[in-house]
């Protein structure tokens, strides 16, 4: 297959790292835009990358760097908002971007468009993070033709080396005095292998009028409670501590106090969300062809002590840069 330049907004976050590296192994020009160039240089272990700095936000720059690209894909998002009005910084990524790269595609004369949703997205979703995530959906797939096909994704939960999902629980364990207060803790989740959702990305690039105008779902092949991979955190590694489910109320107290606590480790936003269901209703791995990687076959490989260097390592030998 022809290699292809493929422009990728969001590219130096987890799973931009591993769509990058898959694009770049196989021949595929990767160009990568960052707002802070010098504070991402990790990711230029990634073969036929090139990072470039810019300002999204702007349509003239954004319009100048997705010219001459093949493929578009956002995977740009905000788990919380850290200042300004409530819900700006959310419609503003999730929602004002989308628009805003469809618009930039459209007069650049692109014609392949991935866009990044998520699993529980929804208009009459509890927060603000699913509507807002939904709006840029919707915005998205309206834009779905013969000039730019579209696709989208919406994967549930996502883990592998470098995530902040398990490796964050397996930090909070390791500084919990004995008991560790677990908010939500039958929320459900169904989480999907960071490999198998760079893998759907890549198979969409392939099959532009197989996968037009459609949404996959994203998971893994089982269903858990919070406090069921919070226990299975703990055993793996080897962290022995009383997992305390909160009640709902509870819940909503601890996420209104901790979302005043810098760094904002997780909100009342976080919270409504939790109060979906994030499993899937249809098999889009299966839809692709794509076998999912239970969670027991990779996390017991990176919970633990893990450092900023293992990760460097982990992307230079999914580069091919080391044996």
């Amino acid at each position: 297959m022809e290699p292809k330049t493929v422009c990728i907004i969001g590219g130096t976050g987890f799973v931009g790292n591993y769509i990058a590296n898959r694009l770049g192994r196989r021949g595929d020009q990767v160009r990568v835009l960052t707002r802070r160039r010098e504070r991402k240089r990790d990711v230029l272990s990634v073969p036929r990358l090139l990072l470039v700095e810019t300002d999204v936000h702007d349509e003239r720059a954004l319009m100048q760097q997705v010219s001459g690209c093949d493929v578009v894909i956002n995977l740009a998002g905000i788990l919380n908002e850290h200042k300004g009005p409530k819900g700006d910084a959310f419609r503003r990524v999730h929602a004002d971007l989308p628009r805003k790269i469809v618009t930039a595609c459209r007069r650049a004369g692109v014609k392949r468009y991935l866009h990044m949703s998520a699993l529980g997205a929804a208009s009459d979703a509890p927060s603000l993070y699913q509507r807002t995530k939904a709006e840029g959906e919707r915005a998205a797939l309206e834009a779905d033709s013969d000039r730019l096909r579209v696709t989208a994704f919406r994967p549930s939960v996502i883990f592998g080396p470098g995530d902040s999902f398990l490796s964050l629980f397996a930090i909070l364990l390791r500084i919990a005095p004995g008991v560790m207060l677990l908010p939500t803790p039958d929320a459900q989740f169904k989480p999907v292998y960071v490999g198998n959702v760079a893998e759907a990305f890549v198979r969409a690039i392939d099959d532009p009028a197989g996968t037009s105008g459609k949404s996959y779902e994203l998971c893994g092949p089982r269903i858990y409670t919070l406090r069921e991979l919070v226990e299975y955190i703990g055993r793996t590694a080897g962290l022995r501590r009383k997992i305390v489910g909160l009640p709902d109320f509870a819940s909503r107290l601890q996420a209104r106090i901790l979302q005043r606590v810098p760094g904002k480790p997780y909100s009342y936003d976080n919270y409504l969300s939790s109060t979906v269901p994030n499993v899937c209703t249809d098999d889009g791995l299966a839809q692709l062809g794509i076998t999912p990687t239970p969670l027991e076959a990779v996390a017991p490989g990176y919970i633990g002590p893990y450092h900023r260097q293992d990760r460097y390592q982990d992307f230079r030998k999914e580069a091919g840069r080391q044996a």
